[in-house]
């Protein structure tokens, strides 16, 4: 292990999807953005849809999207338990635009029949592949 680096590891009920030295992390946590270093405290935290940042031990910033979880930092190994989780480079950016377009059109609509906090959901978790693949704007 390098000096300034820690085991990050993410992991989905389908695959370990990450599992390097890295030297920080950033996550979207439930109450804001969390950063984490090598010697962090101890911590458990629920996290959000959002997009997860961490910098690999070559120095290179990486992004992966998540929809939800929770992150365990303990002895210097951060493990990540993620509902999903995407690398930014894995993600189809066409079909992202489209379910994030999807996602608009539902809660444009006013019909008694639209469930809005699911339409919410999907609008984020389009949102946050998009950032991750780099493709995302306003």
């Amino acid at each position: 292990m390098a000096d300034n680096t820690y085991m990050l590891e993410v992991v989905t009920p389908e695959r370990v999807l990450q599992s390097n030295e890295v030297s920080f992390t950033v996550v979207p946590a439930i109450d804001g953005e969390l950063g984490v270093m090598k010697n962090h405290a101890p911590l458990v935290a629920a996290l959000n849809i959002g997009v997860l940042r961490y910098v690999d031990a070559a120095g290179s910033e990486k992004r992966i999207a998540i929809s939800g979880g929770f992150i365990e930092v303990l002895d210097n190994e951060g493990r990540i338990l993620a509902e999903t989780a995407e690398h930014g480079h894995e993600i189809d950016v066409l079909r992202a635009k489209a379910a994030r377009e999807r996602a608009e059109r539902r809660l444009e609509q006013r019909a008694e029949n639209i469930n809005y906090v699911r339409a919410e959901q999907a609008l984020k978790r389009a949102i946050a592949r998009l950032k991750a693949a780099g493709a995302y704007s306003d």
